[in-house]
């Protein structure tokens, strides 16, 4: 049965937090969350209670569920903030709704607060149900977590003990006011139709069918548990190894290290490095292509893309690089020092006086990219091609072509700050300068 005093058991782990935002709809689960929330502030120290309510303007009274969640928590003395999100039509509604929410939600979030989500017992069974028949994985099958990371803070979700109608009951005692929204009724809604025929149906045919899906879903976090413990000993092993200071700008894993585990831990590796990277784990078939192209091809470079970032191998590593890195800078003037920002994301050019260094001579001063057949003489060595001395340097492909060169005229002067030409240098009482490459990661 549910209670405000075993609300409070559940929020202990919260209690530190610096804000308690409530995520309010006006739905009858957020509203027995609000009011049981606030009868608890009276009796105990808790964090400052604030609420969110976010208006998609997919409905015609939208306003007015609006104006209500804004009654019902000027009654109580809670702040609430009402967020108007825009979605784009013929895309998936459901979807977008969701992701507009909790960009929303990440948006208002400060240092240490925790978000409270009213999902409740009820809300877990149709996830697992729903992602049970689009297919899923082992973290799918653990539903949704009780507490997880969010922005700066934490997202928590107090009310999954808790079955639909346990709330319900709490709500009708104390008289509560709450929204239906008719898109719950609407069937054409995937979950809507989970929620009115297929999970009564279970119930009616397996009655222990919803205690075995949630018992499924903790045995799954469990295992996840200990798929994510394996994945760390494993990263902590295939990180390091680059010590080139262009290159630690970088993610990137040990190929080789990579390629003497067992394919199940490739895997589950690939997917945690992407989980911490905020990144969603990429399909299993997708992943096994490229752990099979790891394999095939000692030499090879293959690539995978994961959301606005790809994975690729070279130079005997595995790389995580952003999708800022997919344009191709483009030629600029140089000031005479300071700062100055690359194209295309390339990073920053830091320009600094010297007493030794880069002499400072007349004429055009530009940054360039490779286009082939570039040569320099380096001091003491003999001249020798742009391409050659990348390679010999160990400088992976993916960013040859994004090392800035400095040219004086149409001299090819320093190499990223990195190698300088040998009549470049300053000399007598020549003014001097130092170039240092500094790579944007994201």
């Amino acid at each position: 049965m549910f209670s405000a005093q075993e609300l409070l058991r559940q929020l202990l782990p919260c209690t530190d937090a610096s804000t308690w935002w409530l995520g309010l709809s006006g739905g009858m689960d957020s509203m027995v969350l609000l009011d049981a929330l606030t009868e608890l502030r009276y009796h105990y120290s808790l964090p400052p209670i604030k609420a969110l309510h976010i208006h998609h303007g997919l409905h015609a009274d939208a306003d007015l569920w609006a104006d209500h969640c804004l009654q019902q928590c000027r009654v109580r003395g809670v702040e609430l903030t009402i967020e108007r999100v825009q979605l784009t039509p013929g895309a998936s509604i459901e979807a977008q709704a969701r992701a507009a929410r909790y960009h929303a939600f990440a948006e208002h979030m400060g240092s240490d607060d925790c978000l409270l989500l009213a999902h409740h017992q009820d809300d877990q069974l149709e996830t697992l149900l729903f992602r049970l028949l689009r297919g899923t994985g082992l973290r799918g099958l653990a539903g949704m977590p009780q507490r997880r990371a969010l922005a700066q803070g934490h997202l928590y979700r107090p009310l999954l003990g808790w079955s639909r109608s346990e709330l319900l009951a709490w709500a009708e005692s104390r008289q509560l006011s709450w929204i239906e929204d008719p898109a719950n009724q609407d069937q054409r809604f995937a979950r809507t139709h989970l929620r009115h025929d297929l999970l009564p149906r279970l119930r009616d045919s397996w009655p222990a069918a919803p205690d075995s899906l949630l018992q499924l879903a903790e045995h799954a976090a469990d295992a996840n548990l200990l798929l994510d413990e394996r994945a760390q000993d494993d990263l902590q092993l295939a990180q390091p190894g680059v010590t080139d200071p262009w290159l630690c700008a970088w993610q990137s894993l040990d190929a080789g290290y990579v390629q003497t585990l067992s394919l199940p831990r490739q895997a589950n590796l690939l997917r945690y490095w992407c989980q911490l990277n905020q990144l969603a784990s990429p399909p299993r078939r997708q992943l096994q292509a490229f752990l099979s192209q790891l394999a095939a091809d000692g030499d090879g470079q293959p690539e995978m893309r994961v959301a606005d970032y790809r994975l690729c191998r070279s130079s005997g590593r595995i790389w995580l690089l952003p999708g800022t890195m997919a344009g191709t800078p483009v030629p600029q003037s140089l000031p005479l020092w300071g700062d100055t920002s690359l194209s295309a994301s390339n990073g920053t050019l830091l320009i600094r006086p010297a007493e030794q260094g880069i002499a400072w001579r007349a004429g055009v001063w530009q940054v360039r990219y490779r286009q082939g057949g570039e040569l320099i003489k380096l001091p003491g060595r003999p001249t020798q091609s742009l391409k050659d001395l990348l390679q010999q340097a160990g400088i992976p492909p993916w960013l040859r072509a994004r090392v800035p060169l400095l040219y004086c005229d149409e001299q090819l002067v320093s190499i990223g700050g990195r190698w300088n030409a040998q009549d470049a240098a300053a000399s007598g009482n020549e003014s001097a300068f130092q170039v240092t490459w500094v790579p944007l990661t994201d």
